[in-house]
């Protein structure tokens, strides 16, 4: 694998939108996001595209492929953030220029939609991307201590780190109210015991799953998977996908769910319901409720980089990022 060199204070971070464009934010909120990694020490620069918009709210495969690969091939930009999620970044896939972005290996972050391409570029690259927080991300006021923290670490620091439970929670629409936040306490909860190491692999469960059948769909076999999905997922559609992951997956080591949000339905006995049908997790650990996915605050992972789980003392452990 790939690591890219990681970031430090001083360095150009661009904001690009390969799914959909920065013109659905306000301008109070990307001000707010670029205040925050300024204080961080980095210089925030734009995509040139990033503010077009079309009738899905985003631009046209030309002009997302022309920000990607600018924000590559330039020598002055360190990291590479994305604006949001949307649902399309997976059109990008065919039309870039893997050999470019191996020559030219930085930072690149960002989550849910954002899985297909980070995982595309892993497989064909073998260069290992964050699942993490978006440019947007960095408007939150609340919570923002912690997912800020396990961001630079992630992306700033080379030593191995444990991810601790975050102490609260929450899935309001922070974006539209930052001041009247609901929190709830956060437990990581376990459906299996035991321990595994390996590569990890994985993101927003129904984007990677669009992958299956084409060359940008990793193996699998033997790996850790961090999954999460969304508010448009029920329980019926979340155990179809886990069912056609791990079906595609074959033997993995590891399983860890990000926490879902209240308007997925998702209860718990839902989801030990689900889990239920599949043997192979019987055999592995199995983590849920964990701090990632589409509530907040959320973690930052490496999809190519190397994980201790340890469902037993609920603990995650990075040890290649």
């Amino acid at each position: 694998m790939i690591t890219p060199t990681k970031l430090q204070a001083g360095d150009e971070i661009r904001v690009i939108a390969p799914s959909r464009s920065a013109s659905i934010l306000s301008e109070a909120g990307i001000q707010q996001a670029q205040k925050r990694l300024e204080e961080l020490g980095f210089t925030v620069t734009f995509g040139r595209h990033i503010f077009h918009t079309d009738l899905h709210n985003s631009s046209s495969i030309t002009q997302r492929l022309e920000d990607l690969h600018e924000a590559f091939q330039d020598s002055q930009v360190k990291g590479i953030l994305t604006v949001i999620g949307g649902f399309n970044s997976n059109e990008l896939l065919p039309y870039i220029d893997y050999e470019c972005i191996k020559q030219n290996p930085k930072v690149f972050c960002g989550y849910s939609d954002i899985t297909a391409i980070a995982t595309a570029i892993t497989t064909k690259t073998g260069l290992v991307t964050y699942s993490g927080p978006h440019f947007s991300s960095f408007q939150m006021e609340k919570a923002q201590d912690y997912q800020t923290e396990y961001f630079k670490k992630c992306l700033m620091q080379s030593e191995s780190f444990i991810i601790p439970p975050s102490t609260q929670w929450s899935d309001d629409a922070w974006f539209l109210d930052q001041e009247n936040r609901k929190f709830e306490m956060t437990s990581w909860k376990a459906y299996n015991i035991g321990e595994a190491r390996g590569q990890l692999y994985g993101g927003n469960l129904c984007t990677l799953n669009l992958l299956q059948g084409t060359e940008y769909m990793p193996n699998l076999q033997g790996k850790v998977l961090f999954i999460e999905d969304d508010e448009m997922t029920i329980p019926e559609t979340f155990a179809r996908d886990i069912t056609s992951l791990l079906q595609v997956a074959g033997e993995i080591k590891g399983l860890v769910i990000g926490r879902f949000q209240r308007a997925s339905k998702m209860t718990e006995e839902h989801l030990i319901y689900i889990l239920d049908k599949h043997p192979i997790l019987k055999f592995i650990p199995v983590l849920y409720d964990v701090d990632f996915g589409h509530t907040q605050p959320m973690i930052t992972f490496p999809i190519g980089g190397f994980v201790e789980v340890n469902s037993t003392g609920k603990q995650i452990l990075f040890t290649e990022f």
